[in-house]
């Protein structure tokens, strides 16, 4: 991992401030816990699944094999928003284990529903902050690839500080991939783009895929969102390296 410090505090009375963590120490928050109000099936599905398959965070590491009942590949998707990409992933690669962290309970709740109606037992949630899910409960290597699909860009510049992207949290995420594990970011905002483009070339532990931007694989379906944007001649980028 690099030099540079995953654990520092923020200026006091900002969202993203400085949050007590293990050894006292906190980290700027990438996320902002917004209001929202589930629908009786998300609420209903959220009540009936979590305690299913619902990964709780405790501050030690787990054994991930154990947690999913199999050994199989083990794919981090950080941000699922409302779960739809999250749960067409899972659906059509069986074969794999993934693990979608989010912490908008009614994006958790219409993520429910869609592992309940799709029946899908190779899908775990885990409603934490990434980072501290990361830090604390994954041990080095354990992963086989990461997922992180349009983070907020927190595009006005006073806030860049705030984004998920940053040369510690990925080389956090780095040590958690195994040899030849991939990490995958998908943006549609180009400033950030080119913003993970340099944060993971400079990790020196991961090499690109692609001479820069990657094209879209098969496995990430496009969203309503995106094909919208797309018709629209918005931009996408994706950004696919690999451990070393």
């Amino acid at each position: 991992m690099s030099g540079v410090p995953l654990i520092h505090p923020a200026a006091e009375g900002e969202e993203g401030k400085y949050v007590a963590g293990r050894h006292g120490h906190g980290h700027i928050k990438s996320f902002v816990r917004r209001a929202g109000r589930m629908s009786e099936a998300q609420e209903r599905h959220y009540a009936e699944m979590m305690p299913k398959i619902g990964l709780v965070y405790t501050p030690q590491q787990v054994d991930l094999a154990a947690v999913y009942g199999r050994n199989a590949p083990k794919i981090l998707e950080i941000g699922t928003g409302m779960g739809e990409t999250t749960a067409k992933i899972a659906d059509a690669n069986r074969d794999n284990d993934y693990l979608g962290v989010e912490v908008h309970v009614p994006g958790v709740g219409a993520l429910c529903k869609q592992i309940a109606e799709r029946d899908l037992t190779n899908l775990r949630i885990c409603q934490h902050d990434a980072v501290e899910l990361v830090r604390d409960m994954l041990p080095e290597a354990s992963l086989d690839g990461v997922h992180i699909f349009f983070p907020d860009p927190w595009h006005k510049a006073r806030h860049n500080k705030r984004r998920l992207i940053q040369p510690p949290f990925v080389a956090l995420l780095a040590s958690r991939l195994k040899p030849g594990g991939y990490f995958h970011c998908a943006t549609d905002w180009e400033e950030y783009a080119h913003q993970m483009l340099e944060v993971l070339t400079a990790e020196p532990t991961l090499i690109n895929s692609s001479d820069g931007f990657a094209p879209r694989p098969e496995y990430r379906p496009l969203t309503k969102f995106e094909n919208r944007g797309l018709r629209l001649g918005h931009g996408v980028w994706d950004v696919i390296f690999k451990k070393r």
